[in-house]
């Protein structure tokens, strides 16, 4: 157990939000809520992808898009594109957003000071990276001085290459680098379904490997369900739900039951 909704609302360690693209534009409280989490004393730190946008951009420019085992096969040209979009675009964007609602936030990616260190893994994928080390330096002064981390999922590749990360993954790994006490992926779905199309109000690990064997759990809920698990190991308390809803995150903050949690082994 976690706790009830009053120990809930005692949020410790940062809280790590992941925000879709899916949801990017949507008219919903999110960015509001999550500097109204600042303002009350919370650390939180922004994760977000941009695949939408990224597709029409590329189709503009006559580039197809291809994926492999669900991630976007990034050949030197598309990368040109997804760096521009990710950090050019969707996260000027979403400072600027969160400068209108009044709080302070500061645009950053993997590849700001080291941050995300990445390695190229399969010649399929082209410039597609997975993770190989979090560095926080850059974050945690941000974290104490009340700013709010926005960060585009692009890693480095020693000595200088950037590389395309899932965002899920990502946001997973931060929230494990952070201690995070919450990682909450905002989608534009209620939570994770069953096999019957009926929300999961509560996930183990355990749960989660019986889903994916029948192929409940497939696509792209498996690297959020993942990444929820990677960051719960540590401690953390992960959440995944409709971002599109009125205040999704404060009621999750507050102990709410929203969407699915994940937590820990069954015992």
């Amino acid at each position: 157990m976690h706790g009830s909704a009053g120990e809930d609302s005692s949020v410790s360690g940062p809280v790590v939000v992941k925000i879709g693209g899916s949801t990017l534009g949507a008219q919903d409280t999110s960015l509001a809520d999550v500097v109204a989490l600042q303002r009350a004393g919370a650390r939180p730190i922004i994760v977000h992808g941009g695949g939408a946008l990224i597709t029409q951009w590329l189709e503009r420019m006559g580039v197809g898009s291809q994926f492999v085992d669900g991630l976007r096969s990034t050949s030197a040209e598309a990368l040109d594109v997804v760096v521009g979009v990710l950090r050019g675009v969707v996260n000027a964007q979403l400072v600027a957003e969160i400068g209108a609602l009044g709080g302070t936030a500061v645009g950053l990616c993997g590849v700001d000071g080291g941050m995300v260190r990445a390695e190229r893994y399969d010649a399929r994928l082209g410039y597609v990276g997975r993770i190989t080390g979090v560095d926080t330096a850059l974050l945690l002064p941000l974290l104490d001085a009340g700013t709010i981390p926005v960060i585009a999922p692009i890693g480095l590749e020693a000595p200088a290459q950037a590389l395309n990360i899932n965002a899920d993954t990502v946001a997973g790994e931060i929230a494990r680098a952070v201690r995070a006490s919450r990682l909450v992926f905002l989608t534009d779905v209620e939570g994770l379904l069953d096999e019957r199309g009926r929300l999961i109000p509560v996930l183990d690990a355990r749960r989660a490997e019986a889903l994916r064997r029948e192929g409940t759990l497939s696509g792209g809920m498996i690297p959020k369900v993942d990444a929820c698990f990677r960051a719960v190991e540590l401690g953390a308390v992960a959440y995944m739900a409709d971002g599109r809803q009125t205040a999704t995150l404060r009621r999750i903050v507050t102990g709410d039951p929203v969407g699915t949690r994940m937590e820990g082994p069954a015992t």
